[in-house]
């Protein structure tokens, strides 16, 4: 049998209910155009936290600071402030014998800090995590009990994350932003270098709980880490062995 046509009202009252549901779309769609400068800006604001800053052991710049050297900036103004003794210029090595820790020095020192009050730690970290199960090596080696981890704003959030999680709860760790030349939080999105790096940061974010779910903290590396160049521990040198006379044999006639 032929199905019986569809009254009219019902035909209508599907066509309204779809004219009012694409009239929410579109007012939705709107809102958010209209709110979308103060969402991206809460969201590129969220990647930078800065703690309150207390007294500590050291002041610790993490490696791969920008053109401008803006870590080593804000690194000397901590310093300057008397909230540590020491700085660690934690950098990459790029070759045997150099790497980013040497210029990390040579930018500290420009801004003021004396030499004699910087660590050089060179390390062969590939990524945050792994600079600081090597950073937290040397804190438990020279018995610290608090740091001031310096970073560039957008790497704040990340960087407190996994210092939290790596180092020791005996070890208090408070985060320093230091302004970053490529990265506006309020104007991230106008810029494609600031978009990578957002972009990054949010997938390194992602990463770093992957990777430290679970582990609240995690126990540094026993080797690997490179501690800076020091006298070695004494120990007893190996007994040489003279060696035996050579042997004369005397023949007569």
């Amino acid at each position: 049998m032929p199905r019986a046509p569809r009254p009219r009202h019902a035909q209508r009252g599907g066509i309204l209910s779809g004219l009012i549901s694409l009239l929410f779309m579109l007012v939705f769609l709107a809102a958010i155009y209209v709110a979308r400068r103060p969402l991206l800006r809460f969201a590129g604001e969220s990647l930078v936290v800065e703690d309150p800053l207390q007294p500590s052991d050291a002041i610790v710049m993490l490696s791969d600071d920008n053109f401008f050297a803006d870590r080593a900036t804000r690194a000397s103004e901590v310093f300057r402030q008397h909230l540590a003794p020491v700085v660690v210029a934690s950098g990459r090595r790029l070759r045997p014998t150099a790497g980013i820790a040497e210029l990390m020095e040579h930018d500290l020192v420009e801004r003021g800090v004396p030499q004699d009050r910087i660590i050089r730690f060179p390390h062969d970290a590939d990524n945050t995590r792994e600079e600081a199960q090597a950073l937290a090596t040397l804190a438990e080696a020279r018995n610290w009990h608090s740091v001031i981890v310096v970073t560039s704003n957008f790497h704040t959030r990340r960087a407190r994350y996994i210092f939290q999680h790596v180092f020791p709860e005996s070890i208090t760790v408070r985060v320093a932003s230091a302004r970053d030349g490529d990265y506006d939080p309020d104007h991230w999105w106008e810029n494609r270098k600031s978009i990578k790096i957002f972009t990054h940061e949010v997938v390194g974010m992602v990463v770093a709980m992957w990777e430290l779910q679970g582990d609240s903290r995690q126990k540094p590396p026993t080797s690997g880490a490179l501690l800076p160049p020091g006298p070695p521990p004494h120990s007893p040198s190996p007994r040489k062995e003279l060696p035996s006379p050579p042997s004369i044999v005397v023949y007569t006639g």
